[in-house]
This record gives structure tokens, sequence and C-alpha cells, in this order.
């Protein structure tokens, strides 16, 4: 068994880890108090992953749930601590070689007020509500800028 790769980052009531695996089959996770395992079979090859961590602070394991993907599974580990933050995910100081900061996700929300936008059940929404045709257009230029642009000129006729 190898560990999974893993990202995580921290919010206010949460904290998320993101366990890359693709196709990921017989996913076990049980949450404890200070610590959770993760067990899986990912990929074509069948490769058994397996983490164990001890973690910073403690967490409520009824209320720590997780979301499987075809590319990741993504767990919500619910602090029992709301509002103080984690500068670490384990409890050890020592580096993880499968473990790294998500840095696309991570935010300062020390300094944010108290809505938390991001919170697992808005998350759970957002992926049940993705993939049909129901896309919205993230360009939204159109709607934006109702200026003219020079290349929004009708063009001259062929000849």
């Amino acid at each position: 068994m190898q560990p999974a790769a893993a990202k995580w980052y921290d919010r206010r009531d949460s904290v998320f880890v993101d366990f890359c695996v693709e196709d990921s089959k017989d996913v076990k996770i049980h949450f404890k108090k200070s610590k959770f395992e993760f067990n899986c079979i990912s990929g074509t090859d069948n490769i058994k992953q397996q983490n164990s961590v001890d973690l910073f602070g403690e967490i409520d394991p009824k209320e720590s749930k997780y979301r499987r993907t075809d590319r990741s599974v993504l767990c919500c580990l619910r602090k029992v601590e709301a509002g103080k933050s984690w500068p670490r995910l384990t409890k050890e100081k020592s580096k993880c070689n499968w473990l790294s900061v998500d840095f696309n996700n991570w935010k300062d929300w020390e300094e944010d007020s108290d809505v938390d936008l991001s919170s697992f059940d808005k998350f759970s929404e957002m992926m049940n509500t993705m993939g049909g045709d129901n896309i919205p257009d993230l360009d939204g230029a159109e709607e934006e800028h109702e200026s003219a642009d020079s290349d929004d000129e009708k063009m001259p006729d062929l000849e």
C-alpha cells in the first residue's frame, strides 16, 4: 500500500482534505476525534492507497463527511472548535511527502466576515448541479459590456 497524494485547506468551521485519486473504488474513511483514516483502490492498476492522519486539532466525527468524484475524494472535517485556525493539518510538525497545501482554495478567513461561503453543504449542492445542460455562461461579456467594439461592426458583403 502507498499513501494517496492530498491537498488540504482550512476554513472557519472545517478543514478540507482532497485526496487526488482517480477512478477510486472501495473508498473507506474512518473519522475519529483526533485522527482520520483513508483507504481506497485507485486507477486501472488497482493500486491500494492508505493514509492515516493524526490531526492538529479535534474534529466532530459525526459531522465530518466526504464526497467521491471520478478524480478525487474530498473530505470535510468539521472542527470541534470553530473559528480556531489550524496552521497545519497534522499533529506533528514534520512534513509529509504526500501532503501539500491547496493554495487555490486557501482563504485568510480570520479577517473576513462570519459568512463562510464555502461550506461543504454548498459545495455538495454545486457538485450535484454540475454536468448538465444548465451550465451557466461564465463569460458574461455580453451582459457586462454593451459598448460596440470595432470588431462588432457588420462586415461588408462579398462580391
